[in-house]
């Protein structure tokens, strides 16, 4: 036989010392709560009888709203006791709760495929992962909004960082999505505000170390000596492609067509695949030089600048797979520039996103106004620019220390 109970959670007490109000339900020792709407202060509820003490304005109409449910709970339990012998705790919630609160993940999952086709491809997939890895961690697809509370949330966070041994940004991300998921909910009036629970948390921040290649280490990138038109060659021809047009992004400088460059005024202009923004820009010698280089005799508009792509046609219309062919040639990219890096000694952790932050430091470091900077590289705040000014000063700082006594 199941039984039932009014519970005061303080430990989710809100910043004006008010506690959600749950009906906890234990059946075969196991233990499930449905919030009851109200929200107490501890002052005003009596754990021993049960009801809303009388310091409340409403104790009366409550007492009775709550007397409502516990009774229809209680029907409702035996009713399905009556009729099934042996009845799970989880179809017990389910009853009781009836639409009063979705599932979580039945939500999210729903959630995620109306919005699919407004956000990008990679934005969905990433939602996808950290939905995933949540459900693997708390083992059962039977959650519901009001089972995620500040308590399990930081059991999921311990998990994350002493069991996966996830760095602060990745605890942060997969937090992140979760709390995405509770704001629209809240926002189409699915879940009251009280039930989000993530306000208590705190977390941790990874300080902004930004990697990149002073000028001697990119230019013995360029000068070292690879087969023409290997794909190594035309990997590391990208990379110095990007240090040298604004940082551009790896799925941003493989998408780049002929149409997308104007010759007379050395400018490129396209859709930011990340911002999804027009971005135009004027582009260096050591650039123009590399688009130069792979143009072909009798060239077409849409023909790319760098020879990747196999499958035009499904690449240029179907995003998932141009989503997913991106993916892996950067990790072939990756795999190419590190070789390098390595027999060149560069003593970075080196990756094609690396071109950016060498970019944008060494732009910084010629006397280019931080202005310029951000606008060069479609930032939407300038303090993420500054995040390489920064970089500057504390070199600077270094240079200092070791050379000025």
């Amino acid at each position: 036989m199941a039984s039932i109970k009014l519970i005061l959670r303080t430990n989710q007490k809100d910043q004006t010392g008010h506690s959600p109000l749950y009906i906890r339900i234990i059946k075969d020792r196991k233990t499930k709560f449905i919030t009851a709407g109200v929200k107490l202060k501890e002052s005003e509820w009596d754990e021993v009888k049960q009801k809303v003490k009388k310091n409340h304005s409403n104790s009366a109409r409550m007492n009775a709203a709550l007397s409502q449910k516990i009774a229809d709970a209680e029907g409702q339990i035996a009713d399905l006791e009556r009729k099934v012998k042996t009845i799970s705790i989880k179809k017990l919630k389910e009853a009781i709760k009836g639409k009063e609160v979705p599932n979580f993940f039945t939500y999210s999952r729903k959630h995620c495929e109306r919005i699919k086709g407004n956000v990008s491809i990679s934005t969905y997939k990433t939602y996808g992962v950290y939905l995933d890895k949540f459900e693997k961690w708390v083992g059962t697809k039977d959650v519901y909004f009001d089972d995620i509370t500040v308590s399990l949330l930081l059991d999921y966070l311990g998990y994350m960082s002493n069991v996966l041994k996830n760095g602060n940004t990745t605890q942060r991300y997969s937090i992140m999505i979760l709390a995405i998921m509770f704001k629209e909910a809240i926002k189409e009036e699915i879940i009251p505000e009280y039930m989000y629970p993530f306000n208590k948390l705190t977390l941790k921040k990874d300080a902004s170390k930004r990697q990149f290649l002073k000028k001697e280490q990119f230019e013995a990138i360029i000068d070292y000596k690879l087969q023409e038109n290997s794909k190594a060659c035309i990997y590391r021809d990208m990379f110095i492609f990007s240090i040298f047009a604004g940082g551009l992004r790896y799925s941003d400088v493989l998408e780049i067509q002929l149409k997308h460059f104007n010759e007379e005024e050395r400018r490129i202009k396209k859709v930011i695949r990340k911002t999804g923004r027009v971005h135009q820009f004027k582009i260096g010698q050591v650039a123009l030089d590399i688009i130069q280089k792979y143009k072909r005799e009798n060239p077409e508009p849409d023909d790319f600048i760098f020879p990747i792509v196999t499958n035009v046609e499904l690449f240029l219309k179907n995003e998932e797979y141009r989503y997913s062919f991106s993916e892996s040639t950067n990790k072939a990219a990756n795999f190419q520039i590190q070789r390098i890096a390595k027999k060149l000694e560069i003593p970075v952790k080196i990756s094609f996103h690396i071109s950016r932050h060498t970019f944008a430091t060494n732009a910084l470091n010629n006397g280019m106004r931080i202005e310029h900077v951000s606008k060069l590289m479609d930032h939407n705040d300038i303090s993420t620019t500054q995040i390489y000014a920064k970089i500057i000063n504390e070199e600077l700082d270094n240079a200092v220390d070791n050379y000025i006594y």
